[in-house]
């Protein structure tokens, strides 16, 4: 919508409403101790020492020694105790709050049930009557108190909850901030008896807490996307932003309807992404009995899976490629699903090819088609089969190789990796508490390298720990300094802190990047505290471009986070994090104008937290199903996928890799690369060269093959991928495509998007 456009009276009422209504913030958190009080009263004494009336009320510190220190100054107004079987409960004390009358109220327990004689039946009713007197609201909850979440962490865990608020709770909210905290974390301060609660009980079984983290980041990421969708929204932008994907499937009313809509389901679940189903018919045309049933089929399944079904007028059959680009596009679809042509050359000359025409119209979007598997072996519905990741043989005896690889895996370090979604969330911040908290556990730890930007709050972490200097190294006659891995090694910290993974190392260095000095400290036997940002993963590259306009030139390969033994993020929204950045605490001053207007502005800092959240989601998701755990939240997949990934030319060829790693990483494929082109291969050698050491970074085999004439490239393609068992052909939008789709009718294929607008496409 364009900024000059007159304000409807509805709105101008709305903004003048908000004008006297406090502000609404919640701290979200997997289970209790994943530090949201702590945080929540942290930031109590950061708007206090900005000169804001802050009061605390009904905030429970469960006697933990880090929340309790955190209380300090902070003027607490006495709440109403009361008991319930046995334990002591606290209720607001609404009328001493609104006679004290303070700018902002911290409060815990989001979903707490008050007594019967209470003047509201929940906090959550307590809040609202706080917020509509102009007084703020900081409050913390648990990802298994929200009604949608709560029913599928009982599904999944079998865990018990009493009362929950509903989950558009989170909509009421202006911020809502997620504490992420490992497994690993919850369990060794349960172990120390920070946090409250039976070792032994459901909640804190190491599956069960990755459970209902994975829940808080993915119910996080949809609050997040509503944001990014609402923010596109007002500036004017069409198409997909770039950090999730949205399913459109397009099927008839007929017995392999299921087919699609199950596969769609299957893309959908595993990219995290909306399945939207729809089918085109003549409404001036009564269905026939046999349709009507396929369609009160196909309905109740995409109801049942969470789906959303429209039926979309047809005239002819030459307007289906419009009406389902032009749905595409007005539902910000990333991927149309359908199935293979099954028309003859005389067919599709008469009445057009569907697929050729959507292909035609589309820039942006993907198409997939869905293998005619039916035709070949009679199956009327897609296997899709959980299967465990490894086959276990117990008594097996293991090899020598095997051994030593097992005490390799020992003798390693820990590792651990802090991760955000921009730079100025506060990585390096909690890298160093950490650092300190462990030193004073008695544990030897050490800062390898540090970048601390001349951010005061980081400098004032560094505390007690010995930072080990850098080593000089000369380049082209100047002194440069990098991180002095073997004087590392040699000193054998338990623990070094290293900074910014994703730096490439000067010229001369025993490395090229920073992650591999890592690698061989933890080889060395030395734990690592790590950081980076969401945009340096490789397979991200391209999405981050799509959204901020910006090519990250520094990559880390996502192996970096599965060598990983925790993952954990730091999230702050993006209001929060400009705000610091207006503050100086992120940049000098300067430099805070030019960053605002480019890299840090509203939608590219929203949707790169998505981004972020997502990919932690996964991450989760990926240790969960390593540890054979029964169902996915991710859904199902097949039970064998092998990709393989067609190269015809080398402008964008090393994006679509990425691709195919990323959909080969989520499937749990083996995958393939294949460049085949006419011409001498020495014209290309060094890119070529470069595309295979990617394809090999990333995991996957590659291969380079010359033909005679460009005609024979969809043969060759078709030939290979089948001898590889692919199920699933990855290819361009180009001319190859047309010749390729007949050979490929057994195997599902992707056609990416030939191009991406990294700025969006504006209203006019």
């Amino acid at each position: 919508m364009d900024g000059f456009k007159r304000k409807t009276p509805e709105e101008i009422l709305l903004s003048i409403s908000k004008l006297h209504r406090g502000s609404f913030k919640i701290y979200i958190g997997a289970v209790s101790g994943s530090g949201k009080t702590y945080h929540m009263l942290r930031e109590g004494h950061n708007l206090k020492q900005q000169g804001i009336d802050v009061v605390i009320c009904a905030v429970s510190t469960l006697q933990r020694p880090e929340t309790v220190e955190q209380l300090g100054d902070l003027e607490r107004v006495p709440s109403i105790h009361w008991i319930k079987d046995g334990v002591d409960q606290k209720d607001l004390n609404l009328d001493a709050l609104i006679e004290r009358n303070p700018e902002v109220v911290l409060v815990d327990g989001l979903a707490h049930l008050n007594r019967s004689s209470a003047r509201f039946p929940t906090r959550l009713d307590d809040i609202k009557f706080l917020l509509s007197n102009n007084i703020s609201v900081i409050t913390t909850v648990n990802v298994y108190e929200l009604e949608e979440a709560m029913e599928v962490a009982h599904k999944l865990t079998g865990i018990e909850v009493g009362h929950c608020v509903s989950s558009d709770t989170l909509e009421l909210a202006d911020e809502v901030r997620l504490i992420d905290a490992t497994p690993e974390m919850i369990l060794n301060r349960l172990e120390e008896g920070h946090v409250k609660g039976n070792k032994d009980s459901a909640l804190f079984k190491r599956g069960n807490l990755g459970v209902l983290r994975e829940l808080a980041l993915r119910l996080v990421a949809e609050d997040v996307n509503d944001s990014l969708e609402e923010h596109r929204e007002q500036m004017g932008f069409l198409g997909p932003s770039g950090a999730t994907e949205r399913i459109l499937v397009t099927t008839q009313y007929h017995w392999n309807g299921s087919i699609y809509v199950r596969r769609g389901q299957q893309i959908a679940k595993r990219l995290n992404g909306d399945l939207l189903v729809v089918t085109l018919r003549k409404f001036n045309k009564s269905l026939t009995k046999e349709a009507a049933t396929f369609r009160r089929s196909i309905m109740k399944l995409v109801e049942k899976i969470g789906g959303k079904f429209d039926e979309l007028p047809l005239r002819h059959r030459r307007c289906i490629p419009k009406i389902l680009v032009d749905y595409a596009i007005a539902h910000k679809v990333t991927r149309i699903v359908l199935g293979h042509s099954r028309q003859t050359q005389w067919q599709t000359f008469l009445q057009g090819s569907v697929i050729n025409g959507v292909l035609k119209r589309t820039k942006n979007i993907d198409v997939y088609l869905v293998a005619d598997t039916a035709s070949k072996k009679g199956e009327r519905i897609l296997p899709a089969h959980m299967h465990s990741l490894k086959e276990t043989y117990p008594y097996k005896r293991l090899s020598k190789q095997e051994v030593q690889a097992k005490i390799e895996k020992i003798k390693r370090g820990r590792f651990k990796v802090y991760i955000g979604a921009a730079p100025g969330v506060g990585k390096t911040y909690t890298m160093l508490r950490e650092g300190n908290d462990l030193l004073k556990k008695g544990i030897d730890v050490k800062i390898g390298l540090l970048e601390t930007h001349g951010r005061k709050e980081t400098i004032g972490q560094i505390g007690e720990l010995d930072i080990i200097p850098r080593a000089e190294i000369q380049y082209q006659g100047v002194r440069l300094e990098e991180m002095d891995t073997e004087a590392i090694i040699r000193l054998r910290p338990e623990v070094i802190l290293v900074d910014e993974l994703a730096h490439s190392n000067v010229p001369g260095s025993q490395n090229k990047k920073r992650y591999e000095d890592v690698l061989d400290i933890l080889e060395a036997g030395i734990s690592v505290i790590a950081t980076v940002n969401v945009q340096h993963l490789e397979s991200l590259n391209d999405a981050v471009e799509h959204i901020t306009g910006i090519r990250v030139r520094e990559t880390v390969p996502d192996s970096i986070l599965r060598t990983a033994d925790e993952v954990q993020l730091i999230d702050v929204s993006p209001q929060a994090l400009q705000l610091r950045m207006r503050d100086g605490k992120v940049y000098a001053m300067a430099k805070v104008d030019q960053a605002l207007n480019n890299f840090f502005k509203t939608g590219n800092l929203i949707a790169l937290r998505e981004l972020a959240l997502r990919e932690i989601a996964d991450d989760v998701d990926e240790r969960l199903e390593s540890m054979e755990r029964k169902s996915s939240l991710r859904g199902p997949w097949r039970r064998k996928e092998v990709i393989y990934v067609c190269l015809t030319e080398i402008s964008q060829a090393d994006r679509l890799i990425r691709r195919g790693f990323r959909i080969a990483h989520r499937l749990k494929a083996t995958w393939y690369v294949s460049f085949i082109a006419m011409g001498n291969a020495e014209e290309w050698k060094q890119k070529i060269e470069a595309l295979e050491k990617l394809t090999v970074r990333l995991g996957g085999e590659f291969s380079y093959q010359e033909v005679v004439s460009r005609n024979q490239i969809p043969e060759v393609f078709a030939s290979q991928a089948s001898k590889a068992g692919a199920t699933q052909i990855i290819v361009w939008k180009d001319t190859v495509v047309k010749k390729l789709l007949p050979l490929a009718s057994q195997m599902d294929v992707l056609i990416v998007a030939d191009t991406w607008q990294t700025s969006g496409n504006k209203v006019k």
